[in-house]
């Protein structure tokens, strides 16, 4: 009888922890997706905006900053060389200040993709994944681009207030470290400043 007792009052035991296991696993699902609409709803709003960055490949480092409009993203780097980018969905213009060259290009063929993605197509990180670690927020999402190669994009956000602090792609065997700040919100920007045109056909 003791043995039987004992049983059940373990069984019982067992079945509050279940309990508690399952509702502190059920909070936290809860809770990322919360974390996770938050900052979705964080980048779609990001128009209007600027930020100065620092990148870095691991041996390089460039000085920027990137500007996001309500359809398109510009990105000027300052150091160590005077280069422009704007992307749309579909086509985006890269030009070099020193040599004076344009090029016109399909960004999902490039590694400048991720520019647009990020800041500018709602859907992107929709099955992506949300870690919370002490006051930052990872949301990570993992896939194959449209040249067929393998990528992980971390972006990385300060919990309290909700601020965007950082970027890496991986795409392949390439690897970009992009540190965010001086963030500017509600920018207001010239009609022209987003187009697709040479900037020396503007002057």
């Amino acid at each position: 009888m003791q043995v039987k007792d004992m049983f059940l009052k373990n069984e019982k035991y067992l079945f509050k922890i279940l309990i508690v296991i399952f509702y502190l696993f059920a909070f936290k699902a809860y809770s990322a997706s919360e974390d996770k609409k938050e900052i979705l709803n964080y980048l779609s709003s990001l128009s209007d905006f600027s930020a100065s960055f620092l990148q870095s490949d691991g041996e390089n480092l460039s000085e920027g900053k990137v500007y996001i409009g309500k359809k398109r993203v510009r990105a000027e780097y300052f150091l160590p060389t005077k280069i422009l980018i704007i992307l749309a969905e579909n086509k985006a213009m890269y030009y070099d200040y020193v040599l004076e060259e344009d090029e016109f290009f399909n960004p999902k063929n490039t590694n400048a993709w991720f520019f647009y993605d990020i800041f500018r197509n709602p859907l992107f990180f929709e099955d992506g994944k949300i870690q919370v670690k002490n006051n930052e927020l990872l949301l990570e999402k993992k896939g194959i681009d449209n040249e067929e190669r393998n990528f992980v994009i971390r972006v990385f956000f300060e919990e309290k207030p909700l601020v965007l602090r950082g970027i890496e792609v991986f795409i392949n065997d390439d690897f970009l470290k992009l540190s965010i700040y001086n963030h500017s919100y509600n920018e207001v920007f010239d009609e022209s400043f987003f187009k697709l045109i040479n900037p020396n056909f503007l002057n």
